[in-house]
């Protein structure tokens, strides 16, 4: 039991195979250094070889019996090959410079992973905007009708914020891509290893220069938590819209079949079950972030036993994450929007009621305060007077109240239609980032390029790795004969 308390399990599973790659890197390194001998460096080599053939056996049977996944790995060598051979594998090297760099490696696999599933969400956003440009919708502050926007300006707003996810990924993969390995315990080794060596055949971007900030450091975990939190965060308010947007009150989106649930008693029921666990699991990854602040807080340099504890959090949210990221990205490709009902909404709740004041002062030069206040009180007693009949009433009450006021300042009717026509308001719109359609249409082609060069960086990102992790292959091939 006393053992048990010490493993992390789940975690030594998750870097079992960059656990590989580092002793690959390492053995091959003490080889090139004369620090192992020929006939040694093939044996653990042939072993290592062995061990990845066989992974799922040794994870299923091997790795609980030990202390943690480097141990077993040593051991099973130790084992196969006897002490006097397998036993030099670890020379020059601490567990602590190891399970940093095996974090680092498996970590940077995530990011890439979470930033290409950012790029096919924000591919669907922006596929799903061009087909609504012209698909007019309110757009609402403190959830109440604000102005007359369209679904493309909407789904465009989203896409931003995943680009910037998409950054803060791609900056945190920066940070995380650089190798602790060499460090050993805190202080370095006196063997002369080259640490730049290992660095380069495992595809780092260099090293993590002064030792026992190399073996402490876990500030990539938390900046990587923190850019999963961020996702998670615009990931929960887009799920909020798509729920909100499915429900009978908005009834603005049919979500697809499959990505929405039954009642066990009510027959009729679609609930956005799917939707709601993305809103939820961005709690799920905000705690990862909180438990590992909390974690890392306050612990000495340099290595502590609290870092074990760290690693299944960041575990938990770049699972979640990336979940998370893929529903929501099925969700929008499948969903159908009810135009109809986002059209006729956009006219309701005066949100027409800006351009009535926006004209006033661009025909009547008068200042934008006072035409804000003529506009809000003629709103206001024209609400008042139609309440009671109900809200077509209502608004046709605000609409006539409006084209009087204009009247009375002169303007034309057809100045004042144009000022009620919920279309021309928002294709008057035209300064950067609004929601007319020629510069719905700018924006679309500029993010599209900003997407295309965006995959072509993860693309160049994932072609480094593989081209360093393919040396690296080669040099053990080498040794092997």
């Amino acid at each position: 039991m006393e053992v048990d308390f010490l493993k992390s399990l789940e975690a030594d599973r998750w870097i079992f195979n960059a656990d590989i790659l580092v002793d690959e890197a390492h053995v091959v390194m003490l080889a090139e250094q004369g620090i192992l001998k020929r006939e040694e460096v093939r044996a653990i080599l042939a072993a290592l070889g062995d061990l990845k053939r066989r992974s799922d056996e040794f994870l299923e049977n091997e790795l609980p019996k030990h202390e943690d996944v480097h141990t077993a790995i040593e051991a099973t060598l130790i084992q196969k090959l006897g002490e006097d051979v397998g036993g030099r594998m670890h020379t020059a090297r601490s567990r602590n410079d190891e399970v940093a760099t095996c974090i680092r490696i498996a970590l940077r696999d995530e990011l890439i992973g979470v930033a290409k599933t950012l790029l096919a969400l924000r591919r669907t956003l922006l596929l799903r905007a061009r087909q609504e440009i012209e698909t007019l919708m309110p757009g609402y502050t403190h959830l109440q009708h604000a102005q007359p926007t369209t679904l493309a300006h909407h789904l465009i707003a989203h896409h931003d914020a995943f680009a910037r996810d998409f950054e803060r990924i791609c900056d945190a993969f920066k940070r995380t891509n650089r190798s602790p390995l060499g460090a050993a315990a805190l202080a370095g080794t006196g063997f002369p290893v080259s640490r730049e060596r290992t660095a380069t055949l495992l595809g780092f971007d260099g090293i993590i220069e002064n030792t026992m900030d190399a073996v402490s450091a876990r500030d990539f975990i938390v900046e990587a938590i923190s850019c999963f939190a961020n996702v998670m965060l615009n990931a929960s308010r887009l799920a909020e819209e798509l729920i909100l947007w499915s429900s009978a009150e908005f009834k603005f989106v049919r979500l697809p079949d499959t990505l929405t649930s039954g009642s066990s008693i009510m027959p009729q029921k679609r609930n956005p079950d799917f939707a709601e666990l993305v809103r939820a699991k961005a709690g799920t990854v905000f705690g990862c972030l909180t438990a590992v602040l909390c974690i890392l807080k306050a612990l000495p340099f340099s290595y502590n036993r609290d870092l074990q504890e760290a690693t299944p959090h960041l575990l938990n949210a770049v699972r979640t994450t990336l979940s998370s990221v893929e529903v929501l990205t099925k969700m929008l490709e499948g969903c159908e929007f009810i135009r109809e009902r986002m059209a006729e909404e956009a006219e309701k709740g005066g949100t027409f009621a800006t351009e009535v004041a926006d004209t006033l002062v661009r025909e009547r030069g008068i200042a934008f305060r006072t035409a804000h206040r003529i506009v809000a009180s003629s709103v206001a007693a024209s609400l008042q007077e139609g309440t009671e009949a109900g809200t077509e009433v209502e608004e046709e009450s605000m609409r006539e109240a409006l084209r009087a006021k204009m009247a009375e300042f002169g303007l034309s009717d057809t100045a004042a239609e144009e000022a009620l026509d919920v279309r021309k308001n928002v294709e008057r719109r035209k300064t950067r980032g609004g929601p007319a359609r020629e510069e719905i249409l700018r924006a679309l082609k500029s993010r599209e390029k900003d997407l295309l060069k965006d995959e072509r960086e993860v693309e160049r990102m994932e072609a480094k790795i593989r081209e360093s992790l393919e040396s690296l292959e080669r040099e053990v091939g080498k040794w092997m004969h």
